[in-house]
């Protein structure tokens, strides 16, 4: 009991660290666990204040709602709704952003990649390279499907990698978890991804500081209570 206590209190001190420095979140709400839609809101802290930064967009997520991921957070040892690969749910949690993509070079101060064709983001969860973005052209290929990072539609012509299940550079995913989580372009639900209209993603592109630290911090009107509590002020 008393190891069991030791080590939850060390990876709380661990999640703390990890967004000590945090001055800007994305916070997307939903009425509720099979909701498809919300709300997105942008904040900067001052302080130990958190302030609204414009207005709040409508966004799609899931088509099947919302699922516990792996992030920053603690999960709830009840949790009813677990994110799985392929269960059509987007993560719910505090994330890290990795960096944003797109089709061409757009000007902006964060971390911004462009991809071809040929960069996969691998959701096969029988691959060593599951949850991972890579250049087919430079790897030994394992896996039996993926998710393009550039193709004819507009859907990745700006995005954002979330940190979600490990799918920063040198981390572990664990397999069936869940993988390529991005918010990008779309107008309908989707398998698990946060999508706005193109004009709506350039503004939080802009808006985004490196320095700052962003986080997306996704979930119920309920978790989201809870969430930003396991946020260090």
């Amino acid at each position: 009991m008393k190891v069991l206590l030791i080590l939850c209190l060390s990876l709380f001190l661990s999640y703390a660290q990890d967004t000590l420095h945090t001055k800007q979140i994305l916070v997307v709400t939903t009425k509720n666990w099979s909701a498809p839609n919300g709300l997105l809101q942008r904040f900067e802290r001052e302080g130990k204040s958190w302030h609204k930064v414009g207005r709040a967009i409508n966004i799609k997520l899931g088509r099947n709602g919302l699922g516990w991921g792996i992030g920053l957070h603690t999960t709830p040892k009840d949790a009813k709704y677990i994110k799985k690969e392929g269960d059509g749910k987007a993560p719910a949690g505090i994330f890290k952003l990795k960096q944003a993509f797109g089709y061409a070079p757009f000007k902006m101060d964060y971390p911004y990649k462009v991809y071809k064709e040929t960069d996969h983001c691998v959701d096969d969860a029988e691959s060593k390279l599951y949850n991972r973005i890579v250049d087919s052209t430079k790897i030994i290929r394992d896996y039996k499907s993926h998710e393009r990072m550039k193709f004819p539609k507009d859907y990745y012509k700006y995005g954002i990698v979330v940190d979600h299940n490990g799918i920063t550079d040198g981390a572990k995913s664990k397999r069936g978890a869940g993988s390529c989580i991005f918010i990008h372009i779309k107008k309908v639900p989707t398998a698990g991804c946060t999508v706005m209209n193109e004009s709506e993603i350039k503004e939080i592109l802009r808006w985004l500081d490196p320095e700052a630290e962003p986080l997306l911090v996704q979930g119920t009107e309920r978790a989201i209570d809870t969430l930003m509590k396991q946020i260090k002020p």
